[in-house]
């Protein structure tokens, strides 16, 4: 079962305690009063019930951050304190260090290993962090029998199996929150996909037709109308290496490729809104009072 910060949970949870904030209250040994360091936060599991306070361990071991499951604490709201029922200094330095990062099941098998060792069991009546109270309670405790500690599973385990660690105990928690769920809405950006658009280049034969001209020499021969007339001597001019020169030209075909400019493609994306609707069952504590024939009065 995955874990979240309370704030990430529920932005608005100081909300249901009344403006009272867990987080920084001080941590302190059940009997002794010695303090053990301070609240930094609070994970609770999907369904928002407190499992662990993360608590700096800054006047015991400098810089070291611990998870104390909800079973082994009490919250004191009129003193502003968190006491941790059997907290020993050994058991501090025996605890793995909390990372955020690295919170899975065989994490929490380890922190739970340490508080489920017989050396730092109690007898102290199992309490919990999400109530509140200024009731006295009885902070004694004895080293209990070792227990055979029963196998558990990632895919079955569930903290209700162990109420040492995460159970309520109604005997000790006179001043009773009454909790209700309520749907909390978030967004969450995902990747749906990519679109690539790049160019590619495809070929084809083109033809054109190019008219072109080439000239060339006739030669005609004609019989003059006065053909077989006799001349006068000095009208025929004899003349050898007489000449006529004519140029012939002829078109050529002048083929070449050039680039132009088609079309421009602009890439851009546009945003879509739309609504999503959500129904889920949520539950809400109400009040049992159960005193037959006895005057109450509620305020």
């Amino acid at each position: 079962m995955a874990l979240y910060k309370l704030n990430e949970f529920d932005p608005n949870y100081r909300d249901s305690f009344q403006g009272n904030d867990i987080k920084g209250l001080g941590v302190y040994t059940e009997g002794t009063d010695e303090k053990i360091g301070t609240v930094n936060d609070v994970l609770v599991d999907d369904e928002g019930h407190f499992r662990y306070l993360v608590v700096d361990l800054g006047f015991w071991i400098f810089g070291k951050k611990v998870l104390l499951p909800v079973g082994r604490s009490r919250i004191d709201y009129g003193r502003d304190r968190v006491y941790a029922v059997g907290m020993t200094r050994d058991q501090a330095e025996d605890l793995p260090e909390f990372d955020e990062r690295q919170v899975d099941y065989d994490y929490e098998e380890r922190v739970r290993g340490v508080y489920r060792n017989p050396k730092y069991s109690t007898t102290a009546v199992d309490t919990a962090t999400s109530v509140d109270t200024s009731a006295t309670l009885d902070t004694g405790y004895t080293a209990a029998t070792p227990v055979t500690t029963p196998n558990f599973s990632r895919d079955t385990y569930n903290y209700d199996e162990e109420p040492s660690l995460f159970g309520l105990n109604d005997r000790d928690h006179q001043t009773l929150r009454l909790y209700e769920e309520r749907l909390v809405a978030n967004k969450k950006r995902q990747k749906t996909g990519e679109v690539a658009v790049g160019k590619r280049i495809e070929t084809e034969t083109a033809r054109v037709a190019v008219p072109v001209e080439s000239e060339h020499v006739v030669i005609e021969r004609i019989t003059p109308d006065d053909a077989g007339r006799a001349i006068s001597p000095g009208e025929a001019d004899f003349r050898e290496g007489e000449v006529a020169r004519v140029e012939i030209y002829e078109e050529t075909a002048d083929i070449r490729k050039e680039a132009f400019v088609r079309e421009e493609v602009r890439v851009r994306k546009v945003v879509e809104q739309d609504t999503v609707e959500a129904q889920e069952t949520i539950r809400r504590e109400e009040l049992d009072v159960n005193a037959p024939g006895l005057p109450i009065e509620e305020r």
